[in-house]
């Protein structure tokens, strides 16, 4: 294997010995997680792997470890650039020879770096798809000694997954061109039709598959009812988030930029990002997203693959993602560091209404469309569920569990059922008496017998249902219309203006032949238990002297990074600080048994933290 400027192996040593000195000197953990090690050992013997591990699960370890082991260079492909970038500095922060090949990079540089392969100087080097697929690379590679190909992100290969990348789909080449060179195709989140795309065109039909547990046990989930996003979204973030880093994603570039623009007036750090601002902005927003402390970025999905940063606090979504394996995905960038994070969602019959809209009004084929209304079935079925949201997310990847997670509001605070049969019958004839044209609002009005100037016009305050539904709020009103939909009893003129209309399932239903049951609409704004479940600034797992020896330490930490230009938490991640506090170490051997402090890292970074622990 290379010998690094913190490790030199010996020749007796086995290469999964050697795999776990590494992990310790350069990583610095003395112990492999989950299925690490498995995936680790069958690469190192030449094999070929395709990884399903959630994010934050340590899937770069399971190439960056064997590219250090085994003889000559570890390729990666990567997607984004930012994400080179990031894990190249926390690689050379850790001492490994590393580099990436991007079109980021001036051309002179671009060939000093292919000059540096050729004559052996680089133990991992992170490539962009585009650059793979180049002839001149490609012969590039036959010239050199490659310890393996990583192809990261590669739910990016499949039209069914949620992030499809042309350039991906023929990455191919690399096993054909390179048949004994290991490959490692590694995702966070991949349904069977996408895993089987994994196998088929990366070319790995004899590959073996690793699925780690999709859990993501830190993660407090959260679903509300939506009825004042704006609103609902700020005390959702200054009541628990107010100086963590944390993501909002939206559907549209213009609510991005509205509510980027509405949260900065209410005193946060908040800026937007979206494929439509200039690229100048794009990247001064993601940088200070990635090198301060407390920054709030307000998306679309265009902010996304790229983020490797371990504090992200929350990721709160004001309209529904696009499918379950998406909102998982994005989910997933909370929390990477395995601290306590939140996944908060509003949710309300506009979305459901918007996104089948989107999904009908498409140029998908018929067949890729009854796809995506599946999958927004699924979607739907977690946000409309009574039981334990951890259990439905699971399930959807095919992890039963019926066991309570107590870290989602229907665990903290579970909501009843109530009988609305009649409510149904109420609304549903409603909507049969006004014709099948009108929207929610004006169908809530006639059950609430209000007699507006429309209503009076189309002479629906004569109808037999105009004024039945006054024992109910709006609230409610709404919150079962929403469930009707939802459950497929009525549905949208998407072709018209946005009339409700009887589903065929909707006549036994009238006709008193089933019954059916809605969840409880909740009436205070967000449960005080669900919120305290999910908290999870450090303020709340320290002391009032540990809080103000966290802030030093995080002052230090910021003052390094910014003399290298670099994010804070690749000179150490919050874990590692919390540690600090917890332990206390008074050397440089005690410092050196704190997790993510390899020997490089101790050596730049110990007595400068020794001392500051030393002063506090």
């Amino acid at each position: 294997m290379h010998s690094t400027s913190t490790y030199v192996p010996h020749e007796t040593e086995t290469e999964l010995e050697q795999a776990r000195i590494v992990l310790h000197k350069i990583f610095g953990y003395n112990d492999f997680r989950g299925r690490q090690e498995e995936v680790i050992e069958h690469v190192l013997a030449g094999n070929h792997a395709v990884v399903l591990m959630p994010t934050g699960g340590g899937k770069s370890l399971c190439y960056q470890i064997p590219s250090l082991v085994r003889s000559g260079v570890g390729i990666v492909v990567s997607p984004l650039i930012a994400l080179m970038k990031d894990q190249v500095d926390a690689l050379k922060q850790a001492g490994v020879r590393a580099a990436y090949l991007n079109s980021s990079l001036p051309p002179g540089e671009a060939r000093e770096i292919e000059e540096g392969l050729r004559r052996n100087q680089y133990e991992l080097v992170y490539v962009a798809p585009e650059r793979v697929m180049m002839d001149s690379f490609q012969h590039l590679l036959a010239r050199i000694e490659v310890a393996l190909f990583a192809i990261d992100e590669a739910h990016c290969v499949s039209q069914w997954g949620h992030n499809f990348r042309p350039e991906y789909a023929e990455l191919s080449i690399l096993h054909k061109r390179f048949p004994k060179v290991p490959m490692i195709a590694l995702t966070a989140t991949a349904d069977n039709a996408t895993r089987k795309d994994i196998f088929d065109r990366l070319g790995l039909t004899d590959a073996k598959m690793f699925v780690s547990g999709f859990d993501r046990p830190n993660i407090n989930y959260r679903v509300v009812d939506k009825n004042s996003p704006k609103n609902q979204l700020l005390a959702f973030i200054k009541s628990e988030y107010s100086n963590d880093s944390g993501i909002v994603y939206c559907q549209s570039r213009n609510k991005v930029e509205e509510i980027a623009a509405w949260l900065s007036t209410e005193g946060l750090s908040a800026v937007p990002y979206h494929a439509g601002l200039d690229a100048r902005i794009r990247e001064k927003h993601h940088v200070r997203f990635i090198q301060e402390e407390n920054v709030v970025v307000v998306a679309t999905i265009a902010f996304g693959m790229g983020i490797n940063k371990p504090n992200v606090r929350f990721v709160a979504h004001l309209d529904l993602p696009r499918t379950l394996e998406a909102y998982y995905q994005e989910t997933g960038r909370a929390g990477r560091d395995g601290l306590p994070a939140a996944a908060w969602m509003t949710y309300g019959l506009s979305d459901v209404v918007e996104t089948k809209y989107r999904i009908l009004s498409s140029e998908l084929d018929e067949r890729q469309k009854r796809i995506e209304f599946q999958k927004f079935e699924a979607l739907l079925g977690f946000c409309e569920s009574v039981r334990c949201r951890r259990s439905v997310l699971l399930s959807y990847f095919g992890e039963a569990r019926d066991v309570s997670c107590n870290n989602c509001d229907l665990c903290t605070t579970p909501i009843k059922t109530w009988d609305g049969t009649t409510a149904a019958q109420k609304a549903l004839s409603a909507v049969y008496r006004t014709g099948q044209q009108f929207g929610v609002g004006y169908l809530i009005d006639v059950l609430l017998g209000k007699k507006t100037e429309r209503i009076g016009q189309y002479r629906h305050d004569q109808i037999k249902t105009f004024g039945v539904g006054k024992d109910l709020q709006t609230g409610d009103w709404h919150a079962i219309f929403r469930q009707l939909v939802a459950a497929g009893y009525l549905s949208v003129d998407l072709e018209g203006h946005g009339g409700l209309r009887l589903h065929k399932r909707a006549e036994s239903l009238l006709k008193g032949e089933e019954k059916i049951l809605f969840r409880e609409l909740v009436k205070i704004k967000e449960s005080k238990k669900a919120a305290k479940a999910a908290k999870s600034s450090n303020s709340d797992i320290l002391t009032d002297d540990q809080q103000e020896l966290w802030q030093i330490l995080r002052d230090k930490r910021l003052a390094l990074s910014r003399e290298q230009n670099v994010p804070p938490y690749i000179i150490f991640h919050d874990t590692t600080l919390l540690e600090m506090i917890h332990r206390r170490p008074t050397s440089l051997l005690e410092m050196s048994k704190l997790p993510g402090v390899g020997d490089s890292k101790l050596q730049k970074y110990g007595q400068i933290f020794l001392d500051v622990l030393a002063e506090a």
